[in-house]
């Protein structure tokens, strides 16, 4: 099987975590899961918290994402992220502190909670951790 690439560029709005000719990429569409190959047709899509699977060759590479905007050009792949997270650089204790201070907030109900700011705290903690796990 012929094995194509293209062009993708992954970034935060502080810098670009990844450039480089790939043969795939999984992304968390907010309509669900999605793959992208070589001469797929233009699109625009915004991203939920989830999985970013890159593969350039046999072995993928995972990172964790809090959500974005993916673009589909016929020059290549564009990914504008709040936020990334190479799964291999991800802080298990940092996350599970996350979740568990989220998870708190959330139990505790307090007239002053800031609900959706305190479950996407929960949703981005959960993530870190999957993501970290899929190693």
């Amino acid at each position: 099987m012929l094995n194509r690439s293209f062009h993708l560029e992954i970034r935060t709005p502080e810098q670009l975590i990844y450039e480089g000719d790939v043969t795939s990429i999984n992304a968390p569409g907010v309509e669900g899961n999605f793959q992208i190959l070589a001469g797929h047709i233009p699109f625009l899509t915004a991203l939920e918290v989830g999985e970013i699977r890159i593969r350039e060759s046999e072995t993928p590479q995972l990172m964790a994402t809090s959500g974005g905007v993916f673009e589909v050009l016929r020059t290549g792949v564009t990914v504008l992220v709040e936020a990334a997270e190479w799964a291999s650089e991800i802080d298990v204790e940092r996350a599970e502190s996350a979740l568990d201070r989220a998870q708190a907030q959330l139990s505790a109900n307090a007239p002053d909670l800031n609900r959706p700011r305190a479950e996407a705290a929960l949703a981005r903690a959960q993530n870190r951790i999957k993501v970290a796990s899929n190693l």
